[in-house]
C-alpha cells in the first residue's frame, strides 16, 4: 500500500493544544466494526461498552523530562532529546543542530550541573550520548529536562503530570501513551468494580513515535525497536479472559504493539525485549479484540494501524467525520473505541 493512501486533511485548530479537564470528558467516537455504525459520546461512557470479564490492557510506562537544552563549549544552543537507555549514563538521542553535534562533541547544561559527550551516530541519525554529572543523574534531569511534548504542541504545559496517565509506573518514555491520558482515579475504579480485570504492560515509547514515514511504498518503511515487558501474571490474566470468551481490550496503540509482540499461537506469552513490530493493513491478528486510541497524524505508522484493527475506508471516513464534527486531534485530542 502507499502512504498517500493514510492522509487525510485536518485544519491546524483541530490539534489540540490543552488538555480536557476533567481527564475523562474528553469526547469519544466510537466504531462498531460489526454495523459500520459510529456512536458520539464522552470518556466517562467508555464503561458502558466494557463487560464484566474483559481484560483492559494498559500500558505502565512513565514519561521522563527527556528533553534538554544546553550548550556547547564554545557557545550555541543545543537540544538533546533522551529516546532510549543503554546503560546507567549511556542514551540513545535525537539532537539539534546534528551538524554540529558530531561524535566527539560536548553539550553541557545546567551551568555544568550536566554534560554529555557524543559517541556515535545511529542508523536512524539520532545520536549515542554518555553523560556526567554532579550527584544523580535522575536528580539533575527531573531538575534541568522538560516534558517532550510533541511539536505540534505550542502551549507550555502547567503542570508536567497531565502529560502523565494516572496508573504511570516505571520510568522510561520519550512520549506518553496518550490513549491513557483519559483515564481518572474514579473511572478505573468503576471499570474495575464492573468486573473487567485491568491488567498492566509495558512499552517505553521512544523514535518511533517520532519518524515519519517517508516511503511511498510503505512496505519499505523500517521500525525503530522499543523496549516492552510483559510478566507471567499478565500473561495468564490475559489467556484467561480469552478462554472465557471475554475480549482483551487495549488502550492505546503502545498496548497493542506489546500485546502482539508477545503473542504466540494466539496466546501471550512472558516475554522482555526490543520489539519493531509495525503492524498495518493484513496484518493477522492474535490477541487485541478492540481498541481504546486517539486520533492520529496523517500518514503516520498509528493510523496504519488503526486501519489494520478496522478497514482503511472506514477509519478514514471516521476521521473525516470526526473533523467536521470538531473533535480535537493528537495526544491532548478526543478518544475513539474501536469494537
Amino acid at each position: 500500500m502507499k502512504l498517500s493512501d493514510f492522509m487525510y486533511d485536518l485544519p491546524e485548530e483541530r490539534i489540540a493544544q490543552t488538555p480536557v479537564e476533567p481527564r475523562d470528558h474528553s469526547r469519544l467516537m466510537v466504531l462498531h466494526r460489526d454495523t459500520g455504525e459510529i456512536e458520539h459520546r464522552r470518556f466517562f461512557d467508555i464503561i458502558d461498552y466494557l463487560n464484566p470479564g474483559d481484560c483492559l490492557v494498559i500500558n505502565e510506562t512513565r514519561v521522563i523530562p527527556a528533553r534538554l537544552y544546553g550548550e556547547r563549549p564554545t557557545g550555541g544552543a543545543c537540544e538533546v532529546l533522551l529516546l532510549k537507555q543503554l546503560g546507567p549514563k549511556r542514551w540513545e538521542t535525537l539532537v539539534r543542530p546534528g551538524k554540529k553535534l558530531k561524535p566527539g562533541a560536548e553539550v553541557i547544561f545546567g551551568d555544568g550541573r550536566l554534560k554529555c559527550r557524543v559517541l556515535e551516530t545511529t542508523d536512524a541519525g539520532g545520536r549515542v550520548v554518555e553523560f556526567e554529572c554532579e550527584g544523580s543523574f535522575e536528580a539533575a534531569l527531573d531538575a534541568l529536562g522538560e516534558m517532550p511534548l510533541p511539536p505540534y504542541i505550542h502551549e507550555k504545559l502547567a503542570d508536567r503530570d497531565r502529560y502523565q496517565t494516572v496508573y504511570a509506573r516505571q520510568d522510561g518514555s520519550a512520549a506518553a501513551p496518550t490513549a491513557g491520558l483519559h483515564f481518572t482515579p474514579d473511572l478505573l475504579a468503576r471499570i474495575r468494580a464492573k468486573g473487567i480485570d485491568i491488567v498492566p504492560v509495558l512499552l517505553h515509547v521512544g523514535l518511533g513515535t517520532f519518524r515519519p514515514v517517508k516511503a511511498e511504498n510503505i512496505e519499505e518503511h523500517e521500525m525503530h525497536s522499543e523496549y516492552f515487558e510483559v510478566t507471567e501474571e499478565a500473561a495468564a490474566r490475559v489467556n484467561a479472559a480469552h478462554a472465557r470468551g471475554n475480549r482483551v481490550v487495549a488502550v492505546g496503540t503502545t498496548s497493542v504493539r506489546t500485546l502482539e509482540s508477545a503473542a504466540e499461537d494466539g496466546k501471550l506469552v512472558a516475554k522482555r525485549g526490543d520489539t519493531s513490530i509495525f503492524i498495518k493493513p493484513g496484518y493477522q491478528w492474535q490477541l487485541v479484540d478492540a481498541l481504546i486510541t486517539n486520533f492520529h497524524l496523517p500518514g503516520s505508522t498509528l493510523i496504519m494501524l488503526v486501519s489494520a484493527l478496522y478497514d482503511r475506508e472506514h477509519i478514514l471516513a471516521a476521521y473525516e467525520e470526526a473533523v467536521r464534527d470538531e473533535y480535537r486531534f493528537f495526544s491532548f485530542g478526543d478518544a475513539m473505541l474501536i469494537e
